[in-house]
């Protein structure tokens, strides 16, 4: 089995609340996202996930020098960050995207599907 890393991505600045403006609907996307989890579980795809809090919440270090040197806020600049992500395994790239679907479907965002190097 491969490993594959599945990152939900979204706009950089915005809480839960930007996302989910509805707390109905919010609560349905917890809902849905802790039912696939389970799925993942269940099927043994799971590996681990997490869901991370806002970028600015980061802290970079740069090792690279003779000290490490560490800067407040994300590394990229980009408009949009990765919010959460799961680490399944599955048996090829096809498993993956379906999984990747699901689990799109269930948090209402984009996900991107990487596989691990080496794998």
């Amino acid at each position: 089995m491969t490993q594959y890393l599945l990152s939900v991505w979204h706009d950089r600045d915005a809480t839960p609340e930007d996302i989910y403006p509805d707390p109905a609907e919010r609560e349905a996307a917890y809902a849905a996202t802790g039912a696939f989890n389970e799925e993942l579980r269940t099927s043994g795809n799971w590996v681990f996930a997490g869901g991370l809090h806002s970028p600015n919440t980061a802290t970079v270090v740069d090792g690279t020098g003779n000290e490490p040197v560490t800067t407040d806020g994300p590394y990229s600049e980009a408009k949009e960050q990765m919010g959460g992500f799961w680490v399944i395994e599955a048996a090829d790239l096809d498993e993956a995207l379906a999984l990747a679907a699901r689990g799109s479907k269930a948090c209402r965002g984009r996900v991107e599907v990487r596989p691990f190097q080496g794998e």
